[in-house]
This record gives C-alpha cells, sequence and structure tokens, in this order.
C-alpha cells in the first residue's frame, strides 16, 4: 500500500506550487475577471511545462501519466487558475495524438494559443456552452463517428458575463465542418473521461484551500468572548467537510489506479469520483463561506470567489446527478467507458503478499473446521461468539494474529491485520470478542503481575477465557475519564464498588477490564486505575440490556468485590498510560467491511425485487443510489487505508483514525436507511434473504456512529488536529 508520491513528482507539485502562488495569487484571479483569463499566467504555465505534461515526448511534451496532470490540477484548483486549464490539456494531448495542425501545436504548448474541447457530441448538441471557447482559436469536438478541429471566428470569441467571470462562450456548430482529426471516436470520449478526472482534482484543491480559509478565519474571529472555531457549531461541519474533500482526492487516485490495473470498476471510478467532488465542493464552500458569515458575501473576503468557481467548472458538463447515473449504468447495467491512458500511478492499494497468504490461511480454515451448525450462531455482535470456534481459531494460531510471537500471535504487519479481519467478516465471523481479549492480553503481556500471566494469561491465549471491557457508565457517555465505579485499598488488595455500563460480552465473559477511580484528589484522568477483575467474582451482577439491534450488552454491579493487588495492571493512578499499550492494534479502522455487505445485499434485493414489470436493478433511479452508496463504500475503505498506512509506515496523522471512524459510521447509517427505502416494503420483512440482511443493517447501523466514540468526540478531534481549529467547545 502506498499513498507516497515519488521524489520527482513531489518536486513537480511544488514546484507548481510556489510559482502558482506567485502568479495566480488572488489578485491576479481578480484582475483577469470579468474574462476569466490571465495571458501572462498562460505562458509562465507553458514554460513550466504545465501546457505540454499529457503530450508524448515525440511530440514535444513532457509525456507523463495521468496522475502527475492530477497533482497540478489540485493545484490551480487552490489557486483558482484563470483559464480553462483543464479542457487545454486534453485538447493539447488530442491535438498532438492527431499529428495535424504542427504549427498551431506549437504555439499551444508555448501558451501563445488556447485549444479548448467541446465536452458533448455536437451531431446531437449542435449548441453548447464550452469551457475556453470565448478565448480559444479552435475547439476539438466529436461529430458522430469523426473528430473534427472547428476554428473558432472572433464572433465566437465573445466573452459573456456568467457566474464566476470564466472564459466560457456559447457556441452553435450547426454548420461547420471543422478539419477533419486522425483521431477515433473512442480516443476523443476517453479524453471526455480524463477531463472529468482533471476537473475532479481541480475541485478537490479548491475544496481543501476553502477550508483552510475558513478553518484560518474561524481560529482568529471572535464572538462572545471565544474564538467561533471553539464552537461546535462550526467545527464540526467543517471537520465532515474535511473528510468529504480528502475523499475526493482518494476517489480521483482509485480511479487512475484503477485505469491502470484495467480494473473492470474503472468507468464507474471516473464518474463517481466527478460526481463527488462536484457536490463535495459545493458543500465545502458553502460552509467556508457561511464560516465567515456576513462578510464572506462581500466581494472584499477571497472566500466568494471559491464559491462561485466550485460550481463554475463543473457544470459546463452539465447536471453532477448526471454523472451518478451513468456511475449506476456503468455498475449495474453493462455500460462501458473508453479511458485515457493512466500513465504511471504510484498510489496502490493492495495489502501486499503477506495480507492475501493470510485471508488465504482464514479462508481455509472457514472451509475445512466450521460447521454448517457453527455457522448458524454467526452474528456481527457479542451474541455471534461460538466457543467452539474460538478455540479452534486459537489452536490453529488464527486467533490473536495481531500479537507477538511469544503471545502465540503472528505479529503480522498493519496492513495483513486488516486483511483477517476482513477475511472472518466475509465468512459473517465479525469477532468482537476476540478483539477485546487480545487488547487486553496485551495490556497484561506488558503491565501485568507474575500471577496475572500465570493464571489468566494462558486461558486467554488457549481460547479457553474471553474478555469484556467496563470502561462506560451511567452517566458519562464517551467520557471514560468521567469514571466513579471505585476501587479502595483493604488489606493487601481493593474492593471495587460501583456500576459500569454497556459492559458487552459480560454474560459470556470470564473476566472484565476495568477502569476505576482510585484517587478524587486530582485531575480526573489523573486518578484512575486499571484492573482485571473475575466476572465470576463474589460481589459482581450481570443484567441484561437488550437492543433493538437485535443484540444484548449488559450493565453490570460491583458490590464489595475483592481482588489481590496482583489483579491490577499499571500503577496506581496509571490507568491512562496503561489503556494507551491497546494503540498498538489501533488500525484506524471503519464500517467498511459492514458496508460492503450491506451493498451486496442492496444489489441481491433490486435483483429479486420487481417494480412496474422490471426488475428493480434495471430502473435508473435505482442504480443511481446503489451507485451512491457504492461511492461512500469506496470512499470509507480508502480514508481507512489511509489511516492504516500512515500507522503502518509512521507518517503524520491528522486524526487520520478518526476521520475513517467518523465518515464510515455516518454513511453507514445514511445509507443502511436509504437501501431500506429503496427496496420498501419488501425490506419490512424479516424473512430469510437479502431484504432481511438489510433490515438488519438498519438496525445494526443505528448504534455505529455511537459505539467507538461517538461521531461528536471523531469531530472535534478532526477539527483540531486536521484543520487546526482551537479546542472545540459546545
Amino acid at each position: 500500500m502506498n499513498f507516497d508520491l515519488t521524489d520527482d513528482q513531489e518536486m513537480m507539485r511544488d514546484m507548481f506550487a510556489r510559482f502558482l502562488d506567485e502568479n495566480s495569487s488572488m489578485a491576479r484571479v481578480r484582475a483577469a475577471a470579468p474574462g476569466g483569463f490571465d495571458p501572462d499566467l498562460w505562458r509562465g504555465l507553458a514554460e513550466q511545462g504545465a501546457l505540454s505534461i499529457r503530450v508524448s515526448e515525440d511530440a514535444g511534451g513532457l509525456g507523463l501519466g495521468l496522475f502527475d496532470a492530477t497533482l497540478l490540477m489540485t493545484e490551480a484548483g487552490r489557486t483558482l487558475v484563470s483559464g480553462p486549464l483543464a479542457e487545454a490539456l486534453v485538447a493539447t494531448r488530442l491535438l498532438a495524438q492527431s499529428g495535424a495542425q504542427p504549427d498551431l501545436l506549437e504555439r499551444v504548448l508555448a501558451g501563445d494559443a488556447v485549444v479548448t474541447i467541446a465536452l458533448h457530441d455536437i451531431a446531437t448538441t449542435p449548441q453548447q456552452w464550452v469551457a475556453g471557447a470565448s478565448i480559444a482559436e479552435a475547439v476539438i469536438a466529436r461529430r458522430g463517428d469523426d473528430v473534427v478541429l472547428v476554428t473558432l471566428a472572433a464572433a465566437d470569441q465573445k466573452a459573456e458575463r456568467n457566474l464566476a467571470d470564466t472564459p466560457i462562450a456559447h457556441i452553435d456548430f450547426t454548420g461547420r465542418e471543422g478539419a477533419p482529426l486522425a483521431i477515433a471516436p473512442a480516443d476523443f470520449d476517453a479524453g471526455v473521461e480524463e477531463w472529468k478526472l482533471l476537473i475532479s482534482a481541480g475541485l478537490a484543491g479548491l475544496s481543501k484551500e476553502s477550508l483552510r480559509l475558513a478553518s484560518a478565519y474561524a481560529g482568529e474571529r471572535k464572538q462572545f468572548g471565544q474564538f467561533i472555531g471553539q464552537f461546535q457549531g462550526i467545527s464540526h461541519p467543517l471537520a465532515d467537510l474535511a473528510s468529504e474533500a480528502d475523499g475526493g482526492t482518494m476517489l480521483v487516485w482509485k480511479a487512475i489506479r484503477n485505469i491502470a490495473d484495467g480494473s473492470k470498476e474503472a468507468g464507474a471510478a471516473v464518474s463517481i469520483a466527478a460526481w463527488w467532488n462536484a457536490i463535495a465542493a459545493a458543500r465545502c464552500v458553502a460552509q467556508a463561506l457561511h464560516t465567515f458569515g456576513g462578510y464572506g458575501l462581500t466581494t472584499e473576503y477571497d472566500i466568494h470567489l471559491f464559491n462561485l468557481r466550485a460550481k463554475a467548472w463543473p457544470l459546463v458538463y452539465g447536471d453532477p446527478a448526471l454523472l451518478l447515473d451513468e456511475a449506476g449504468r456503468r455498475l449495474y447495467a453493462g455500460e462501458t467507458a473508453s479511458l485515457p491512458p493512466a500513465g504511471d500511478c504510484p498510489i496502490e492499494f493492495d495489502l501486499g503478499e503477506d495480507a492475501a497468504q493470510m485471508t488465504r490461511e482464514i479462508d481455509a480454515f472457514f472451509t475445512s473446521q466450521v460447521s454448517d451448525e457453527e455457522r448458524s450462531h454467526f452474528h456481527y455482535s457479542w451474541e455471534g461468539f461460538v466457543p467452539t470456534v474460538h478455540k479452534k481459531l486459537a489452536d490453529a494460531g488464527l486467533l490473536f494474529p495481531g500479537l507477538p510471537g511469544d503471545l502465540r500471535g503472528k505479529k503480522l504487519s498493519h496492513y495483513a491485520q486488516m486483511a483477517a479481519m476482513d477475511a472472518f467478516e466475509h465468512h459473517g465471523y465479525n469477532n468482537p470478542a476476540a478483539n477485546v481479549t487480545q487488547m487486553v492480553a496485551l495490556i497484561i503481556h506488558r503491565f501485568g503481575s507474575d500471577e496475572l500471566k500465570a493464571d489468566v494469561l494462558p486461558r486467554l491465549m488457549q481460547g479457553e477465557a474471553i474478555c469484556s471491557l467496563g470502561y462506560s457508565e451511567p452517566g458519562s457517555g464517551s467520557d471514560v475519564f468521567a469514571a466513579q465505579c471505585k476501587a479502595t485499598p483493604e488489606g493487601n488488595g481493593w474492593r471495587i464498588d460501583g456500576t459500569k455500563m454497556f459492559t458487552s460480552g459480560a454474560n459470556l465473559s470470564s473476566y472484565v477490564l476495568m477502569l476505576c477511580r482510585t484517587n478524587t484528589e486530582v485531575a480526573k484522568h489523573a486518578g484512575l486505575t486499571m484492573f482485571i477483575v473475575p466476572l465470576k467474582a463474589e460481589g459482581v451482577t450481570v443484567q441484561p440490556v437488550y437492543t433493538f439491534q437485535d443484540e444484548r450488552t449488559n450493565i453490570t454491579f460491583y458490590d464489595n468485590v475483592r481482588i489481590p493487588d496482583s489483579w491490577r495492571l499499571g500503577e496506581v493512578d496509571g490507568g491512562v498510560k496503561t489503556m494507551s499499550a491497546s494503540l498498538e492494534l489501533e488500525h484506524g479502522g471503519g464500517f467498511g467491511k459492514y458496508m460492503r455487505k450491506m451493498l451486496d445485499a442492496g444489489v441481491a434485493a433490486c435483483r429479486q425485487i420487481s417494480r412496474n414489470g422490471k426488475p428493480l436493478i434495471e430502473q435508473q433511479q435505482a442504480q443511481a443510489r446503489l451507485a451512491r452508496t457504492a461511492a461512500h463504500l469506496w470512499l470509507a475503505e480508502l480514508i481507512t487505508f489511509r489511516a492504516q498506512w500512515v500507522i503502518a509506515e509512521k507518517k503524520a496523522n491528522l486524526a487520520y483514525g478518526p476521520m475513517a471512524k467518523m465518515f464510515s459510521s455516518e454513511k453507514f447509517l445514511t445509507d443502511a436507511r436509504d437501501l431500506l427505502d429503496l427496496t420498501a416494503p419488501d425490506s419490512l420483512s424479516l424473512r430469510p434473504g437479502p431484504t432481511a440482511e438489510l433490515n438488519l443493517f438498519y438496525r445494526h447501523a443505528q448504534g455505529a456512529t455511537i459505539y467507538g466514540g461517538t461521531s461528536e468526540v471523531h469531530r472535534s478531534m478532526i477539527a483540531e488536529r486536521n484543520l487546526g481549529l482551537p479546542r472545540t467547545r459546545a
């Protein structure tokens, strides 16, 4: 897996960034209005090699890949470049590919002329808005089975006032033959797909910059005596959009990676990247402007420029919703797409051979070692714990693959651990019991007494016992440091008194890992100590709490429960330090694996259900909604991959784990609701089949934004660590 650029790409991006910071400043952008074109900037871009980036070396260009061009476009979007750069990059490549008009190509590469592209077939759409046509010499267009170069007259190049002062023009191609170009229609269509990715990258850069401007303003503007960035009403929407903007870049990268790999998803990935970035950019700039309040409406502040360009750039193609329809057809109706050459792409989402081997090993285990009767008990919650399968996994060395070898683990890489979790989910064996027990085992290994290591740890490692977590308490919610369950020294041991809430698995576990209050005279986070408490001890009561998600959790009561000091983990009042050991098993995980199974169930249900005499899967609105769910799934996976990668490679981590959990849980919830709606009323039934699965996923998703840290907690972390906002306040 890799999310890094090559050294050469870093140098190229930095070069373009520096050039554009100086030559596409907001003062220069304003000066280029109302025509929206800066000739000096354009010639400067040519001198930097920007206009020739996708032209082959044989034709006088740099011959770089699509990924390199998107790096340029990201910087162009960040600086609102004044000119039809995405359109010109595609048109210039096609012109060079045709071998026609060498004199024109020479002037284009020098920045002395502009060639643009008509995005729709002029045979069926003879009149259309063309980006850059008010300053271009010629337009490359498809006319049915031909591709032509249409020279523009002075009358065509009449600048019109428009939404964002861009150099668009309304061109009537009726009766214009144009000069034929030796370009296949499929190659032209591939050029339009390339434009979608280039404009997507530009919009992603624009989105990130608008959020940066808003965050900087929120960190310096005060209201009611506080920086406005401290209010969650300001910071949390920006945190949501930081995830969406980052995701937009990664969707572009996924599409290029898919093209390079020849993936069958590549065409749909292009459409989804274009749709997502058009929608996300509009949301980002609207929220950014809102952050500025009334000042954002004035022309004195630059944020309005971002607001207008965010709509003007993609809308030259048409309604972005059409791109989602297109993605639906490409995913579920067999529509194919002509795709551009990708060139080299350094971004890699493959988890590697050790991960593939881990997947094969787990697949073989479930195929040969697990009976149908055991499978019938599988469930996404603790109630899916099957003791016989748990013991078999331990015997096979597959129960705790993330632990070091001296704990009977495999000490897998982060990537292989991710693959293992996905493989378990593929077989329907979600395993919170093993995940929690693995964490407890690591803590005992690091902080436990010799007695715990001798008596408890072997039972955990051999699959003979499991553990639950005693963190939450009634009234404390996500604030685990507000724990009031008290541990009082008594003789050479401790007396535990109090109540723990949501102690899932306590009815199945032998032990609970408890965070207890041992000091009330210090800061609340400093007065906590960690213990292992046997759940069969005298004074422990486990009371069931049932949820409408078809699962059981528990409230546990501790009344004069006595344990020896040897069952303490770490130093007295050092519970926070002890908890940190579990971070080694942190994967920046999300809900992608559930979302994938939910999407599979949604597709299966749409194939079964008929509406108006034909399968639901054949109807455009169903295809588009499934495509939207697929987009959210891909985003959840990509954001999780990035979180995993920064942990594995020890890169700077800007709250990427919280971002993965927050984004995926929120989309899991909204998509579960939408797929339930899409397949209604069949989805109301609990008859075995895909609609019953959707019913269960809908109920399961309700808790996703709550447990493991609420979305609000994670939004605050993203706002502070990713956007640099001050510590948030309600």
